[in-house]
């Protein structure tokens, strides 16, 4: 196998896992408190699988994780409370958690521009 045959393989696998990982929590979500029998099984394969340390098995909850450079207990601690949520509080947490990430992005951004125009500015009275 050449490199970009290996890489393309590294980014098939990284969406598998995004995919099976997306698809449990969906489940997790959607057939909480299922009435059905078939619906139910759906909630508790998502479940026995999000909470296996099992991972001897192809695209396990620990593979996954590992997949995509996450923390299994904090993927874990996300879902499993993510699933007694309606859709509306969903959708709130969700935004909420995206509102803080790019707040953070944000406050990088502009420490660190600030940073390079100061140091630019440190150069300038440096060479006058």
């Amino acid at each position: 196998m050449n490199a970009v045959d290996e890489n393309i393989c590294g980014i098939a696998r990284k969406e598998l896992a995004y995919g099976v990982l997306k698809q449990a929590a969906a489940d997790l979500r959607r057939f909480h408190g299922a009435s059905s029998a078939v619906e139910r099984e759906f909630y508790f394969d998502a479940y026995r699988w999000l909470t296996a340390d099992d991972s001897s098995w192809p695209i396990s909850f620990l593979d996954v994780c590992q997949s995509l450079n996450l923390t299994p207990e904090t993927v874990r601690e996300e879902l499993l409370g993510d699933q007694s949520l309606g859709a509306f509080s969903f959708c709130v947490r969700r935004c909420g958690r995206a509102a803080r990430k790019f707040h953070t992005f944000l406050s990088h951004v502009f420490t660190n521009e600030g940073n390079s125009i100061s140091a630019e500015t440190r150069e300038l009275d440096h060479a006058s």
